[in-house]
């Protein structure tokens, strides 16, 4: 068994991780920070999950957890205090598996800009590893530091990845156009989240440039090798839960609908939660919805040399908590999908 911690244990992402971690076979939970709830009795605090804790798991604040008795933490903090926890930890051999933004970035000072602060463990930076299986499982089967990527990186990355890595779209004039659930705002309230404000509407935001488009353009500036700049327009949906990504590109002169479902089978074949859906179907965000799934589509306009490529993931799960228990198997030598098992729930 490993001893494990969750420090942001009452967030959306902290509740995500316990609901999957309590079905897995080998990580046992044994502290949970909250800095808000932490004063109250711990199924009061996590009513959800009431009776279904193991006994003797510490909950309390952060700084009175550091030293606890666990060999991985996962972080589900605000973005920028990360960066000042996982140095401790990894000082005493704890490894760390980060749900925040301070460790994604591989150029410090565009960090920095993005987030408006200091990295407060710069060094510790260039170990991590970005947390998407899919292109670095060998990497993150060796690391003691694992970043998991924003959701709209990861459901962006993922629909765009096979046909830049086989080369197959011009890489100037990309879209991805995104819809998500309410829930990619946080627990904490916030007025642009609060139900009356988005019950039955669709609305735009982050723009012009949402701190999420400077991390899918490093990433999939590395698979093509050369710099990319993608123009990125998230939505927000009056839904809990689920995202959509639907990407723009320009088909490169020759390629047809074949070539491009054939690099999406050969990039994806293997992976256990990318499911390329069949011919006539296309992504819904119902169809993943609870799981760790990523379900991608592609459709070709040949004469137009134009491409739509689409992914459906659930925001919390494979955008977050299931990206993150993914990561920690590979980093822990456990089967991948341990924890991650559960079909999405539907309707």
């Amino acid at each position: 068994m490993t001893k494990t911690a969750i420090f942001g244990a009452t967030g959306y992402t902290g509740f995500e991780l316990l609901r999957l971690l309590l079905s897995h076979s080998g990580a046992r939970v044994t502290a949970l920070s909250s800095e808000q709830y932490s004063d109250l009795p711990i199924d009061e605090a996590l009513p959800t999950l009431r009776g279904m804790l193991p006994r003797g798991v510490s909950f309390g604040k952060m700084e009175s957890l550091m030293e606890g008795d666990f060999e991985v933490a996962f972080l589900a903090l605000p973005h920028t205090l990360s960066s000042a926890v996982a140095g401790r930890l990894l000082a005493r051999g704890v490894k760390v598996v980060d749900l925040s933004a301070d460790f994604r970035f591989r150029n410090i000072a565009l960090y920095e800009g993005v987030y408006n602060v200091t990295h407060k463990s710069p060094e510790l930076a260039k170990s991590a590893v970005y947390g998407l299986p899919e292109i670095y499982r060998a990497a993150l089967k060796k690391t003691k530091l694992a970043a998991v990527p924003g959701c709209f990186p990861t459901s962006v990355i993922l629909a765009l990845y096979p046909l830049i890595r086989e080369e197959l779209i011009d890489l100037k004039g990309i879209i991805a156009d995104c819809k998500t659930g309410v829930s990619g705002g946080g627990r904490a309230p916030a007025l642009g989240f609060h139900y009356p404000e988005t019950e039955g509407g669709v609305r735009p935001y982050g723009l012009p440039s949402h701190r999420h488009n400077p991390e899918m353009d490093q990433e999939l500036s590395l698979a093509a090798g050369k710099k990319i700049s993608i123009t990125f327009v998230p939505h927000l949906m009056p839904m809990v839960r689920g995202m959509m990504a639907t990407c723009y590109a320009t088909l490169k002169p020759g390629v047809t609908a074949a070539m491009v479902e054939a690099a999406c089978r050969k990039v994806y074949a293997k992976e256990p939660f990318v499911r390329l859906c069949p011919a006539g179907q296309l992504p819904a965000t119902k169809n993943v919805a609870g799981s760790n799934f990523c379900d991608v589509a592609y459709s070709v306009e040949e004469k137009g040399r134009r491409v739509i490529a689409m992914s459906a993931i659930d925001n919390l799960v494979k955008g977050a908590s299931g990206g993150a228990v993914q990561c920690f198997n590979l980093m822990n030598g456990y089967a991948e999908n341990d924890g991650l098992r559960g079909a999405p729930v539907f309707p």
